[in-house]
């Protein structure tokens, strides 16, 4: 007597999307950025698709435990988010990372990571001027820097070198969240990976 046998790869491939890509959020602490990605990250799920959201805090504790906010440690860690983001989008997840990134070098050896291995890469600036931001202030950072307990903050006393051609821009100020996440939604509709 034969048992039938499950294949359950097969069972995975039926029930997802497998079409991988990476799509980065870039810009200043409290632009909405996070928010905007697991928004994303519940409509794309619901869709089928093998979803991961890289948070900025989540990895620096786990991943890049140690570094600092030197321009160095920074370059460094947004590598290391880019490897990680590009290993899973190339095997079949869309990977939202929702973090600042400040300088264009360090997001450009990322995209061109993207690139030669053939993996699609999406850059979304979320430019949430630093006046909301600092109304919003979601971690108390820009708190703590105007009361001279935090240095380096991004956009304020640290440099934040905006995307100049993004494939994206969304202005988080003028619409909901739920808007944003539908705006980079078609975006990825568009280009065939949703």
């Amino acid at each position: 007597m034969t048992i039938p046998r499950t294949d359950q790869s097969h069972q995975i491939q039926e029930n997802h999307v497998t079409t991988g890509a990476t799509v980065w959020l870039t810009g200043l602490p409290s632009a909405g950025k996070t928010t905007i990605a697991y928004e994303l990250a519940g409509r794309l799920r619901a869709e089928g698709h093998l979803v991961e959201v890289l948070d900025g805090d989540e990895i620096r504790e786990f991943i890049s435990a140690g570094l600092g906010f030197s321009r160095e440690d920074r370059h460094t860690n947004v590598q290391r988010i880019g490897f990680l983001a590009e290993l899973l989008a190339r095997n079949g997840v869309k990977t939202l990372v929702p973090v600042i990134a400040p300088y264009a070098d360090s997001r450009e050896a990322v995209r061109k990571r993207h690139q030669e291995s053939g993996t699609a890469y999406i850059e979304v600036h979320v430019a949430t001027p630093v006046e909301v931001c600092s109304e919003r202030d979601v971690k108390g950072l820009y708190a703590k820097q105007a009361a001279g307990e935090l240095s380096g903050l991004t956009g304020v006393d640290d440099p934040y070198e905006e995307p100049e051609t993004p494939d994206l821009r969304i202005e988080s100020q003028h619409q909901t969240v739920q808007e944003s996440a539908a705006a980079l939604h078609a975006l990825l509709t568009e280009r065939g990976l949703a």
